[in-house]
């Protein structure tokens, strides 16, 4: 089981944009670890940042 991931890893897994991923972890919504130069997401903040994403409603 992988408990972190690297950021080309939190992309695919969750679809989101690189930039993106590195958006949110600059406004500190989405937590990340350094380690030396590497930027590394625990796959259990990950998960809770992508189901805390407010839900689509659709357009009628």
């Amino acid at each position: 089981m992988t408990v972190s991931l690297s950021i080309p890893e939190a992309v695919k897994a969750s679809g989101i944009g690189r930039t993106t991923i590195f958006d949110m972890i600059k406004s500190g919504r989405l937590p990340a670890k350094k380690l030396g130069a590497r930027t590394i997401i625990l796959r259990s903040d990950l998960e809770a940042f992508v189901a805390n994403l407010p839900s689509r409603v659709p357009s009628k």
